[in-house]
């Protein structure tokens, strides 16, 4: 699922492509991707977009004029939008993988989706307070204090994995990011927020916001101004995530997992459990003694 670092690019580059522009017409190519009724789409049409903003993992195409119309994108896990110029030689994606297209007078948005899970969302929004609605209420992880941060996650005793991936509790952060920033942190992904230490809590704050803030200028250097075409959960340069058995670039010991519903996490066994390999809920109970309990 694309996450802050991969929406703020995304708002980067719809501001600098779309905003000022109008909307001539919004296509659907898919029924399911629809999730409102009213006001129906076509009251978008011929509508001048002023500005993008994120809400979470959603990014809201601002048409507000004298009353307030949004149109609000959910990717979701396998949404992808693409820029095609009228000038760009570069064919359209696969019809098959459209959900939407977003006609402009010089080129196309591509609303699309990988699969078959139709998980992937727009609905127009009338009114800043129907748009407030949609925010889970997480705070920004990169405009918070220190204090204000460790009372959001400290709120109730949850694991640092799934406190950092909670939307209510912090904006923008998934599976991967998450994996990333607590490598940065040294801290154990199972780890109680209300068992943390102060030097803990600064170290997870600051590992937080140098991880999202470094991930964004990355990918901005590497869109090279262009529109991003490369929103993948799994980049090169990570330090654990989708890193399984691959040496952990800090010391070298081999990235351990744990698996879980849809998704797994990824950690360093040594440096951030003391060298202790984390139960696998599944696997654990199939082992039984067998499972390793340390890295040796």
């Amino acid at each position: 699922m694309p996450e802050l670092p991969d929406i703020t690019l995304y708002v980067d580059a719809l501001t600098a492509t779309v905003v000022g522009r109008p909307l001539v017409a919004l296509r659907l190519r898919s029924p399911f991707v629809l999730r409102s009724v009213a006001p129906p789409v076509e009251a978008l049409h011929g509508r001048t977009v002023r500005g993008i903003s994120r809400i979470g993992k959603r990014i809201v195409l601002d048409f507000s004029a004298e009353d307030e119309l949004f149109l609000v994108l959910h990717l979701m896990i396998a949404g992808r939008l693409r820029w095609r110029g009228v000038d760009t030689a570069t064919s359209p994606p696969p019809v098959k993988l459209t959900l939407a297209v977003f006609e402009f007078p010089y080129g196309r948005l591509f609303f699309t989706e990988a699969g078959t899970t139709k998980r992937a969302s727009l609905q127009v929004v009338s009114g800043r307070a129907a748009l407030a609605a949609l925010d889970p209420g997480g705070i920004e992880p990169l405009a918070v204090a220190p204090d204000a941060f460790r009372a959001a996650l400290s709120r109730d005793s949850h694991t640092l994995k799934r406190a950092l991936t909670d939307p209510h509790l912090v904006s923008g952060i998934g599976n991967a990011y998450s994996d990333e920033i607590l490598h940065a942190a040294h801290l154990s992904p199972l780890k109680l927020t209300r068992a943390l230490t102060d030097a803990e809590w600064q170290r997870l704050y600051e590992a937080t916001r140098a991880t999202l803030t470094g991930w964004i200028e990355r990918l901005r250097q590497e869109a090279g101004g262009a529109f991003p075409e490369k929103v993948t959960a799994f980049r090169a340069g990570m330090a654990v995530h989708g890193r399984f058995k691959a040496p952990c670039p800090v010391c070298g010991a081999p990235v351990q997992r744990i698996v879980y519903t849809d998704n797994e996490c990824n950690y360093c066994a040594r440096c951030q459990t003391g060298g202790r390999v984390l139960a696998d809920r599944s696997l654990s109970r199939l082992l039984k003694d067998a499972w390793p309990r340390t890295l040796d």
